[in-house]
């Protein structure tokens, strides 16, 4: 399992642009799980609505984690995605 920690600093948080994006960017890794935990919630970044529904603002810390057989191209991918966007 390979993991970061980001502070959130979008003025909007994750909200539908940025999590449909994410969610889109989850999915071609497959069996490679990807995860967002905000304080005790864990989503997988490839269920849109969950993604949206745990109400990450800016300020807000995230714990991005990827488990599987890409793991190390899917953290890389998912860290990039989060410098640029959130």
């Amino acid at each position: 399992m390979k993991q970061f920690t980001f502070l959130i600093r979008d003025e909007l948080g994750i909200h539908a642009r940025p999590a449909g994006q994410l969610a889109k960017l989850a999915k071609p890794y497959g069996e490679t799980v990807i995860t967002v935990t905000k304080g005790s919630q864990t989503v997988k970044a490839s269920q849109l609505m969950k993604l949206m529904s745990l109400g990450v603002k800016r300020g807000d810390e995230v714990t991005v984690a990827t488990e599987g057989p890409a793991e190390d191209d899917a953290i890389a991918a998912v860290q990039k995605f989060f410098e640029e966007n959130l």
